[in-house]
């Protein structure tokens, strides 16, 4: 089962090496991994994407509250949550399909960040299944290149991973 697991900890070197490190050493892939700072920037949130049943789960889980840096972890599987990942897609527009390039980006709200004499670069954000769809319509027009960002999540509504000053575990 595939699991999206949200993880707050210190802004301090070496949390993502031994966070990393962690899923590494017990064999866990990680699908996706995504940091950045917080409102506070003393704290950072962590999104991770990895497989497993709920008793891997548990285990990463437990592992990870270990760490000194883990302020709270939080797996939003089977939560309500907004999660959002970006892609830019480079793509071939020839004469021939640039219409058709720029009627598909329309289509899924994308924009196209760079023109060239050959390419378009477009910047495509939404969910796993929005960002699938759109690099299938655009395969057939030659995809030259592509870059994606990993999942972002946080949970709905205003409770659960707040971050409080004292770093308290107990949110």
């Amino acid at each position: 089962m595939r699991h999206v697991i949200s993880v707050l900890v210190e802004n301090e070197p070496g949390v993502l090496s031994r966070v990393s490190g962690l899923f590494s050493g017990r064999g866990f892939n990680i699908e996706s991994l995504t940091v950045a700072e917080t409102i506070d920037p003393t704290a950072s949130r962590m999104t991770i994407v990895t497989r497993g049943d709920d008793q891997i789960l548990e285990q990463i889980s437990k592992q990870l509250n270990k760490l000194i840096n883990v302020i709270k972890v939080n797996d939003l599987t089977g939560k309500s949550f907004v999660n959002r990942e970006m892609v830019l897609i480079k793509v071939a527009a020839e004469d021939a399909t640039r219409a058709e390039v720029l009627r598909i980006v329309d289509i899924f709200r994308g924009k196209v960040v760079d023109v060239s004499p050959k390419s378009y670069t477009i910047e495509i954000t939404g969910d796993e299944g929005k960002l699938e769809a759109i690099i299938d319509l655009l395969k057939p027009l030659r995809i030259i290149d592509l870059v994606r960002t990993g999942q972002v999540a946080i949970p709905r509504g205003k409770k659960d991973l707040q971050y409080v000053k004292n770093h308290d575990k107990n949110i």
